[in-house]
């Protein structure tokens, strides 16, 4: 292989997002360099910072219908099983849900946890307050799919946080989506939740650091079990 090339398979894409916020950080550089020399070299670190933020790296996506798959990087922050929001219209009977934290390091780009149909999206205003919360999942601004998988309804809920102000969604109701395929990301930093049907069992552990696309949550299969952990 080629320099060029071993440097071209170094490089991690950015997706088309953060272009212009990269831009901007970069140009904002230049203004503040031509005030004060150190002012530039600061700013450049946070123009490569955004740059690293909007990465798109290429992931390797279990294929299997009984797996959920992460949505997201991040820590694994809140493992419960709780009675989904409202306007998922999953019922009143509690899911698992599994929570992933991320921070303004994480790679934000969203994936979708099963394949299946998008039966339901629904955008909803509220709070910014720490996604780390547990009630961040009831009070904060959020955006909601629903995924009529060969296992159930899976819910996904991207929640909004103390720095994340923006929540984008391409995806559109009615489509067919594949396990893995990218259908969102946040500005900048906050949290996913995955509502699981009845019969999953989780698969990872509080604080464990998952994974977008490659790091199975939850299973239906006859391996699933509650894994067992040491913090070390």
């Amino acid at each position: 292989m080629s320099v060029s090339g071993s440097i071209k398979n170094a490089l991690v894409p950015i997706h088309p997002e953060g272009y212009k916020f990269i831009a901007i950080f970069f140009v904002a550089s230049l203004l503040l360099g031509w005030l004060w020399d150190p002012l530039f070299w600061i700013g450049m670190l946070l123009t490569a910072w955004c740059a690293w933020f909007f990465r798109d790296p290429p992931r390797v996506t279990p294929v299997n219908d009984d797996f959920i798959i992460s949505p997201a990087d991040g820590r694994i922050s809140h493992v419960a099983t709780v009675v989904p929001p409202a306007e998922l219209e999953l019922g009143n009977a509690p899911m698992l849900r599994i929570s992933v934290f991320m921070n303004v390091f994480n790679c934000h780009i969203n994936r979708a946890p099963v394949r299946g149909k998008i039966s339901r999206i629904v955008y909803r205003k509220g709070e910014f307050l720490n996604a780390e919360l547990d009630k961040a999942s009831e009070d904060n601004e959020r955006n909601s799919l629903v995924i009529a998988s060969a296992n159930g309804d899976v819910g996904v809920v991207q929640i909004a946080g103390l720095v994340a102000r923006r929540i984008l969604c391409w995806a559109n109701a009615g489509e067919e989506i594949g396990t893995g395929e990218r259908f969102g990301l946040i500005r900048f930093g906050s949290r996913l939740d995955v509502y699981c049907p009845r019969g999953s069992t989780a698969a990872v552990a509080l604080g464990q650091t998952a994974i977008g696309g490659e790091t199975i949550l939850a299973r239906f299969d006859e391996d699933s079990v509650t894994p067992l952990v040491r913090k070390s």
